[in-house]
């Protein structure tokens, strides 16, 4: 259930940042999410839909942006999305790939309307 701290948490950053802009009014906010972070997304959207309904942020919406894992090739420096659990490097075959992304959970862009 840390879907609903996260949600919380993404809210309190737009309070932040409107804060320093008075006057504007948010309509969506970006959020990347990586495999690995051990976030359901569809848990996410409905707790993010929960804490702004009937408030202020009700018109906010959530934009949840998938990142899936990579790993790169120390052999070759190929880069590539892991696919069923198999990390060996598709264009050389080296197996000691390393995990290069597929772990975020960062806040990416907020879209606001100024008055």
């Amino acid at each position: 259930m840390h879907e609903l701290g996260i949600a919380n948490s993404v809210l309190e950053a737009v309070r932040e940042e409107i804060r320093r802009h008075p006057g504007a009014v948010p309509r969506k906010v970006g959020l990347a999410v990586g495999e690995l972070a051990g976030v359901d997304p569809d848990c996410l959207q409905f707790n993010f839909q929960a804490l702004t309904r009937g408030t202020e942020w009700e018109g906010l919406r959530l934009e949840i942006l998938w990142r899936p894992r990579r790993h790169r090739c120390p052999a070759c420096g190929s880069e590539f999305d892991i696919v069923d659990y198999n990390f060996a490097c598709p264009s050389c075959g080296e197996t000691r790939t390393e995990c290069v992304s597929g772990d975020e959970l960062e806040l990416k862009y907020l879209e606001v309307e100024q008055p």
